[in-house]
């Protein structure tokens, strides 16, 4: 049995000391730069916010994993390499990166720290893994969303690192390091620039019968009724008018997050090292909520005994959750 390490979401340097409170293993968070996949106003650490959280989170035992998870433009190589720099000055126990020159800078400049690949890096087969394991030294994959519990087996037995899978919140059914439909709007996409629907795009519009209309970029991509909650307008969870249906629908994703709290044992048994929450955009309830809940599940499973996870649906996109390709693969 694995050790079951719980990767926790830190936006900030409060959500980070909140969710080493509440118990983490490890925590994952970025740049306030295009360099991680959250490149949010708000959000995200300064060189010094990062070494005061790292000497925070050391002292308690918790790892700081930097997400490294873009992939740079060509001729902007340099501040990719300067936040790699940074973070090995600062003492970060592993970078998480997505694009092969960033991972080639670190594996040649700063073996001694590890190497992780992210999910930006839509590693799903056993040769993409190995072909990362055995040129640069990575030591863990962040499996794809896509994947059920036998398809992980499988590929445990085929590569020679540790696998990471999201237990907890955003779906992500849009495959990851390949979507580009926000920046066929806006002109910027979380590969390259870190982010998804920026907020300068935005725009929410009440109309005269109550409803609310969510516009990207002067474009409507949803609209609201009086009683429903307006959720942050992504492309690919917005509700479209099609000539085949009768109303409008979800054309590509429907607001629902991932919830695997019933699955923990069978990932483990799989094969999987470590589980991973995501949510650095969301607040600090939301980090000590759902941290303290898979706390307790993974100390329940360590000790043999039964998971008796707290109901966390009032902290799910649109209150609805799924187990997604993890249980069957229906959806695809």
């Amino acid at each position: 049995m694995s050790l079951a390490e719980l990767i926790c979401p830190a936006g900030t340097p409060a959500a980070l000391r909140t969710a080493v409170d509440a118990g983490a293993d490890a925590v994952y968070c970025g740049f306030q730069d295009a360099t991680n996949a959250r490149n949010f106003p708000g959000l995200n650490f300064t060189p010094d916010e990062l070494a005061a959280s790292v000497a925070y989170a050391h002292e308690r035992g918790t790892k700081v994993l930097l997400a490294l998870n873009t992939y740079p433009p060509a001729g902007k190589v340099d501040l990719w390499r300067q936040a790699a720099d940074t973070g090995a000055r600062i003492g970060v126990d592993a970078f998480i990166v997505a694009d092969m020159g960033v991972a080639d800078y670190i594996a040649r400049t700063h073996p001694q720290i590890r190497l992780h690949l992210s999910v930006q890096a839509a590693a799903s087969s056993p040769e993409a893994i190995r072909y990362y394991c055995e040129n640069f030294g990575v030591k863990r994959v962040v499996l794809p969303r896509i994947l059920t519990i036998p398809e992980i087996r499988q590929i445990r037995k085929d590569i020679p690192c540790e696998i990471e899978t999201f237990i907890f919140g955003n779906h992500g059914l849009m495959v990851e390091g390949r979507c580009s439909l926000t920046n066929y709007l806006t002109g910027q996409s979380t590969n390259m620039d870190g982010v998804c629907s920026p907020a300068s795009d935005v725009n929410y519009l009440r109309e005269a019968d109550g409803s609310m209309s969510s516009q990207l970029a002067g474009f409507t991509i949803d609209r609201f009724g009086p009683d429903e909650k307006a959720g942050y307008p992504t492309i690919c969870k917005g509700r479209y008018i099609a000539p085949h249906r009768p109303e409008s629908y979800y054309a590509f994703e429907e607001p629902v997050s991932l919830n695997l709290s019933q699955l923990l044992p069978e990932l483990i048994e799989a094969g999987v090292h470590a589980f991973k929450i995501e949510g650095r955009q969301r607040s600090k309830s939301y980090v000590r909520g759902v941290v303290r809940a898979f706390r307790a599940a993974v100390d329940d499973i360590r000790a043999g005994r039964q998971v008796n996870i707290a109901d966390l649906v009032a902290l799910t996109e649109g209150q609805k959750q799924t187990q997604g390709a993890f249980e069957t693969k229906k959806w695809r």
